[in-house]
């Protein structure tokens, strides 16, 4: 029987496009409506909001419910992979994040960010530095979840990406705490660190146990077949509907000065751009080479460690610095340039898999398939 093709789904395939019409919504929203922040307060609890809580609660378990933790033991038949795309995602993405992301938007572009921004707490710091917050928050948080679909389309191994995602999923329930108040420390932001742990534990602890015990549930009174073809089809345009919610909020209250620089953006992209695109090359071309991975092991590490998840990034930082801060604009940034960027990304992966031996294609085979996928 021939396997459904997998494709990406109408959220998912036009994500930029409904987070540029998002940003629009959320620009005249805010003008239209200045006093939506008080509004917004007035729903909170401890400095942080119920209605923002909701909609990153909802965009996160969509994500969680999908992994199989009895997949992480195969791990062990194939420890290459994890190992490299761990030492990636915690021993190298981070400080480089930090390091293209300080160079950039605080030497290169530092006379176009010009400003300060008052934090929660009431300090004020450098436009710029609020910037570079939010990159490091993205930089910190491997992706969980459409590298899924990244690995898939570059015919990846699906099962070693299953784990990956699981591995992923409960290292940055320890790392990403500790390593961020380092990192944001070293930027010169004020870090308070119960916020910081706490925000890992609501919006990545709390999602991860519902998810795990809820799909426990599901499959063991309706079975795994509905799961994955009922509950799952239903399940999975809520996350990025609720991502899209929160990004109407965050960009009401950051309309004016979207207005007001409108190429903020683009700075805060090119190093962002970069970052992904060096991340990925030392993981595809130097260490996958180096390691001897095949093909379908290479193309899925590579890219978990290329793409961010930009869903906690958002969630930390409203959390830290609020839905108007600099930092939470700069983690948007990131989910702009994530799909263009990352399916870019997979077809650089298939037009070079006759690199690997192992790929299961010889070079004139790889060329010819090609050609029939782009007919």
């Amino acid at each position: 029987m021939k396997q459904k093709e997998k494709k990406l789904n109408i959220f998912e395939k036009y994500l930029t496009l409904w987070v540029l019409l998002c940003i629009g919504a959320g620009i005249l929203l805010g003008r239209l409506l200045p006093d939506i922040s008080t509004t917004l307060d007035s729903f909170s609890v401890y400095q942080v909001s119920i209605p923002i809580a909701i909609c990153l609660f909802f965009m996160m378990y969509p994500i969680m419910v999908k992994i199989d933790f009895s997949e992480v033991i195969k791990a062990g038949k194939t420890p290459k992979p994890v190992l490299m795309t761990l030492g990636i995602n915690w021993l190298i993405k981070p400080f480089t994040m930090y390091l293209i992301a300080t160079f950039f938007l605080g030497v290169v572009f530092k006379g176009f960010l010009p400003g300060t921004e008052v934090l929660k707490n009431g300090e004020t710091v450098e436009l710029w530095r609020s910037y570079v917050s939010g990159a490091i928050l993205l930089g910190i948080a491997p992706c969980t979840a459409m590298v899924l679909m990244w690995g898939y389309l570059a015919r990846g191994n699906d099962g070693l990406t299953l784990v990956m995602v699981a591995i992923n999923s409960l290292t940055m329930l320890v790392l990403y705490g500790p390593l961020g108040g380092f990192l944001l420390g070293v930027n010169a932001m004020p870090i308070p660190w119960q916020t910081i742990l706490l925000s890992v534990g609501i919006y990545v602890a709390l999602p991860l146990i519902a998810g795990y015990f809820s799909r426990k549930i599901i499959i063991s009174l309706k079975g795994k077949e509905w799961f994955q073809e009922k509950f799952l089809h239903f399940l999975t345009p809520v996350s990025i509907i609720a991502l899209l919610i929160t990004l109407v909020l965050l960009f009401s209250f950051k309309g004016n000065i979207i207005v007001s620089n409108p190429l903020t953006i683009f700075w805060i992209a090119i190093p962002l751009f970069i970052q992904t695109m060096f991340i990925f090359a030392i993981g595809y071309f130097i260490f996958s080479r180096l390691l001897k991975l095949s093909y379908h092991d290479a193309a899925p590490a590579s890219m978990i460690g290329a793409s961010n998840h930009f869903e906690v990034a958002i969630a930390t930082s409203a959390m830290l610095f609020g839905l108007a801060s600099g930092a939470s604009l700069a983690t948007v940034v990131g989910v702009l340039i994530e799909v263009p960027v990352m399916l870019m990304l997979v077809r650089i992966c298939k037009k070079t898999c006759f690199l690997f031996k192992d790929c299961g294609l010889d070079e004139p085979q790889c060329k010819k398939q090609l050609v029939e996928e782009n007919a």
